[in-house]
């Protein structure tokens, strides 16, 4: 087991896809499937007061 403690991490941040109302959110699958082969994992998501998913929040290791 590796020591995350110690570890750097760098983050990436981006909104999830909507449909073309613009108003409803779109299957993520394809693109959290391409996030995480290149290595990042999905760690928290940003939500609007009201509602709804804005931000979806990706963390990876920094390569040494």
């Amino acid at each position: 087991m590796t020591d995350d403690s110690a570890a750097e991490w760098e983050y990436k941040v981006i909104e999830p896809p909507t449909e073309l109302t613009k108003r409803e959110s779109a299957n993520p699958e394809r693109r959290l499937n391409e996030l995480g082969t290149d290595g990042w994992r999905l760690v928290d998501t940003i939500s609007y007061d009201g509602g709804g998913t804005k931000f979806l929040v990706f963390e990876r290791r920094l390569e040494d």
